[in-house]
């Protein structure tokens, strides 16, 4: 069925002629709900005249609202690229003009144009998104949701059933993408996912992290731009689509990143987020994540779908299969396998952190395992950045206990709501691994405990070696442990003096992981 409510070509032809005037080059691209033309320095936005279950811009005047909307709430994300919205006018004359003195004939969002080839889908096509974009992006979004304002929580929580019911009336429009029995599944599912945790959904709109977010965060909506990952066109047409718990938001950039199974990047995102919010809290709330994630596929299946409608045969078939890629993936993450609970142990330089960080990945549910590393919650604990040395009394056995008791609680907290965790500290005595292995225990989940072993002059090595790393262990401090009393270590002793995939593939041995799923 259609879903286009009138025409629009007499304005979009204008625009296209206008832009080019004086031998400009023109591009023109379509989406299900706008076309963007860009010429030079400018791009021009203009929300497409579509009726859809989830966006109406079927008059002039709701057009004209969100094109001013879409300026509104892109200014947390990207105030430097949004302008304003400008008219496409009807003259006295009967011709048209850009911001002329005539009646309005349609609007468009006026924007500084960036380079379009530097949006991250473009890049993730190319070189994937290493380790230091990803670290970026989770501090880029960390940051927005901590100024993003509150949004009704009940309202959202009631959207959610809403979403799910739109999106299995849009996939029974598709039977030639979807079959009944899998929409029926994953139907079921989500409904009973949001039936479960929607006491918890209430508990984080009380604690005010139910908010308005960008709402369309995957990777084609964020651009590098001066080396800064810059999210952009954030959801304007419905303040409920935009609005959501901030990890909700946070689960389409990981959903995307785990779609175009780029694992590394969506664990490090995941895990600098929370490392950035700090906020204890949401550990419980990742049981709501498969739902999340789910959710985000599946509405990006149901748009991927509607695109169809405005593309070329060839084209067609390339976007069925895409749209059926996600749905599939949406069937997976709604039913995430059991947590697991690895940790790590080792004196420093033993190369704990980077062996977690790549062990992370492969451990389920997606993205992967929470990384509790004993440095940065020390840091955390006193409330100073990373790479800011700590005194010494912060290393009393009393601050300690305090860490490994932080870690062990966020552990708890993390497996009862059903996701993995990778605990990464020295656990030098016996008492620290046992603490950890009680963690398991009290949440059914088996501890894998490995220890790391490597000479001092690989250590030595490695502790020097570091710049802007949230360790504080020096040669000075390598050199003490080597008269710790470790007592008797009943985990899986593992040569760290190997190569790192040596390591990686010794740990994964131990502990069975595969790839995150």
């Amino acid at each position: 069925m259609s879903h286009l409510v009138e025409p629009q070509d007499e304005a979009l032809t204008f625009l296209a002629a206008h832009l080019a005037a004086g031998g400009t080059p023109v591009r023109r691209i379509d989406t299900h709900a706008g076309i963007v033309f860009l010429a030079g320095p400018r791009a021009l936005k203009i929300k497409r005249a579509v009726h859809f279950p989830f966006l109406d811009y079927s008059s002039l005047e709701r057009r004209r609202a969100a094109c001013a909307a879409e300026i509104e709430v892109n200014r947390l994300f990207a105030p430097a690229i949004y302008n304003g919205i400008v008219a496409v006018t009807r003259e006295a004359d009967g011709s048209l003009a850009l911001a002329g003195k005539g009646e309005p004939v349609e609007w468009a969002v006026d924007m500084r144009r960036f380079d379009e080839t530097a949006t991250l889908d473009l890049l993730a096509a190319r070189d994937g998104i290493g380790a230091d974009l990803a670290e970026a992006l989770g501090r880029v979004v960390a940051a927005a949701h901590a100024h993003a304002p509150r949004a009704d929580a009940g309202s959202w929580i009631a959207a959610l059933a809403t979403f799910i019911d739109q999106n299995e009336l849009a996939f029974r429009e598709a039977t030639d993408l979807f079959a009944a029995a899998d929409i029926d599944r994953l139907t079921a599912a989500s409904r009973a996912a949001l039936a479960d945790k929607h006491p918890l959904l209430e508990a984080r709109g009380g604690a005010g992290l139910v908010r308005r977010g960008h709402g369309d965060l995957h990777l084609g909506n964020i651009a590098l731009i001066d080396e800064v990952p810059v999210p952009f066109d954030a959801i304007e047409f419905d303040p409920l689509i935009a609005a959501g718990d901030v990890l909700y938001d946070l689960a389409f950039l990981l959903m995307d990143l785990v779609e175009r199974d780029l694992a590394d990047a969506a664990n490090a995102v995941f895990n600098r987020y929370l490392v950035e919010t700090g906020r204890a809290g949401d550990m419980d709330a990742l049981a709501a994540l498969p739902l999340f994630l789910s959710l985000r596929a599946a509405i990006r299946a149901k748009v991927t779908a509607a695109r169809r409608e405005f593309v070329d045969a060839a084209e067609r078939a390339h976007i069925g299969r895409a749209a059926q890629a996600y749905f599939t993936l949406a069937l997976r993450l709604i039913a995430p396998p059991p947590p697991r609970l690895v940790a790590i142990g080792g004196l420093s330089g033993t190369g704990k952190s980077a062996l977690a960080r790549r062990l992370a990945t492969r451990m389920p549910p997606a993205p992967g395992a929470v990384v509790l590393r004993s440095d940065i919650e020390r840091k955390r604990m006193h409330g100073v950045a990373e790479a800011e040395r700590l005194p010494p009394e912060a290393y009393t056995a009393e601050a300690t206990r305090r860490v490994y008791a932080r870690m062990a609680d966020k552990a708890r907290r993390a497996l009862t709501a059903g996701h993995s965790v990778i605990a990464d500290a020295v656990f030098a005595r016996p008492e620290e691994r046992a603490g950890i292995e009680a963690v398991g225990r009290d949440c059914g989940v088996p501890c894998h405990g490995l220890f790391l072993a490597a000479d001092l002059a690989v250590r030595l090595a490695r502790v020097g070696g570091r710049r802007g790393d949230a360790s504080d262990a020096d040669e000075r401090v390598a050199r003490e442990q080597e008269h710790y009393d470790l007592g008797s270590v009943g985990w899986r002793v593992i040569d760290a003096g190997c190569t790192p995939e040596q390591v990686l593939a010794a740990a994964a041995e131990a502990v069975g992981s595969s790839h995150a799923s």
